[in-house]
């Protein structure tokens, strides 16, 4: 068995460079930027007011100042600005040459076109031109685009951007004892839950998920389902055959020209993760168990799609603070359910006392996974851990 470490570098090696596309700003959501967003203008264009009230010269202070115009946001005020003047301002309008304060209009009393400021504090209430960015900056984040990242880019007047295209994953569960949701169990059946959690999860990452349908137990069901995933960045399998974890799909995939990368780790749960490449498929075995599988999913898969699309692998373990004493841990790295809550500092982290990893139920309640290294001695409340946000 290898280490957690070991695997996740030999998994983020089966990554190809990500390919580019281009799409609508409007369309971005959750895309990863391949070349930055360039800023074809300077925003704002010209020194704007940042509230209602009365543009004039602070030299002119406290006035009286005859008002002799109006600009409001796309309508500016074009005449001259004399010394002594003052002319009404609305929010986003453009700040005449001349005038370096804008005056809140609950400061100021006015009589008929006269004006006299009864408090001006310090804040000139002006945005400067460019004071967001100039034309010609670049903007490349690190990460996933969210929706404020879409507002800046369509403020700096980019209409479409360079992103990577999304991973093709094809998520394949295998089983006889496995029926699809809504179906109608038999003997010793199941229903089949883990191929909807791994495709989420994929998509979470940002990948284009398809589920196959449920292969059989047998190398022929097994070679039309491997077909079907033709085409695909990657394929995930989950569980194997009753005769043990992943032997049918080892042959198989084998028998396909997989090139296995490992086969077994050690941590728990999710000791037997299979990782490897069929040609230009890169392919994951993710055990049968339910928490197994979206543990390793989590742990790797999603690692291995953020990094098909260029961006950092992501989840980085936390620091918490433990809620009570736990006992040594095995010759394993252990992936605790846990809750977090809210602490003086330091999040607390509680692990579930029933770790069972057949119990779905527990790991929906789990906020997060605290990471307890191979042999990792007796811990005390109040000690500092690693943890992996869920």
């Amino acid at each position: 068995m290898i280490s957690v470490e070991e695997a996740r570098a030999l998994v983020l090696a089966l990554a190809t460079p990500p390919e580019p596309e281009e799409v609508a700003v409007h369309d971005a959501l959750g895309r990863a930027l391949l070349a930055p967003a360039v800023a074809r203008l300077t925003q704002p264009p010209f020194d704007a007011s940042a509230m209602d009230g009365y543009a004039l010269r602070s030299a002119d202070l406290p006035g009286p100042l005859p008002v002799i115009g109006t600009a409001a946001a796309g309508v500016p005020f074009e005449g001259e600005t004399p010394n002594g003047t003052a002319i009404r301002i609305f929010t986003g309008a453009a700040v005449p040459p001349g005038y370096d304060r804008v005056v809140m209009q609950e400061h100021v009393t006015r009589d008929g076109d006269r004006i006299t400021v009864a408090e001006s504090s310090g804040n000139l209430n002006i945005r400067l031109k460019g004071n967001d960015f100039a034309e010609g900056a670049e903007f490349l984040p690190a990460r996933a685009l969210r929706s404020s990242d879409l507002g800046l880019i369509a403020a700096m007047n980019v209409p479409r951007i360079t992103v990577a295209r999304r991973p093709r994953v094809v998520v394949l569960a295998g089983g006889d004892e496995l029926v699809p949701p809504g179906g109608h169990p038999g003997a010793g059946q199941i229903i089949s839950s883990n191929d909807i959690a791994i495709a989420a999860l994929a998509r979470e990452a940002g990948a284009e998920a398809a589920i196959l349908p449920l292969a059989r137990d047998t190398e022929e069901s097994l070679r039309a389902r491997f077909a079907e995933a033709e085409g695909a960045d990657l394929i995930v399998t989950i569980g194997g055959a009753s005769v043990g974890d992943h032997d049918l799909i080892a042959k198989v995939s084998g028998d396909l020209g997989m090139e296995r990368s490992f086969y077994k780790l050690a941590m728990r749960p999710g000791k037997p993760l299979m990782a490897g490449r069929m040609g230009p498929t890169a392919m994951l075995g993710l055990p049968g168990n339910p928490v197994s599988a979206i543990v390793c999913g989590k742990l790797f898969m999603q690692p291995l799609i953020r990094a098909m699309q260029g961006l950092p692998p992501g989840d980085e373990p936390e620091r918490a603070v433990l809620a009570r004493d736990l006992p040594p841990e095995g010759d394993r790295q252990h992936y605790q359910r846990a809750r977090l809550e809210k602490g003086a500092g330091l999040e607390v982290i509680d692990p579930f006392t029933d770790q069972d990893s057949a119990r779905q139920w527990i790991l929906a309640e789990a906020d997060a996974l605290l990471v307890r290294p191979a042999r990792d001695p007796a811990r005390k409340a109040g000690e500092q851990v690693n943890f992996v946000r869920l």
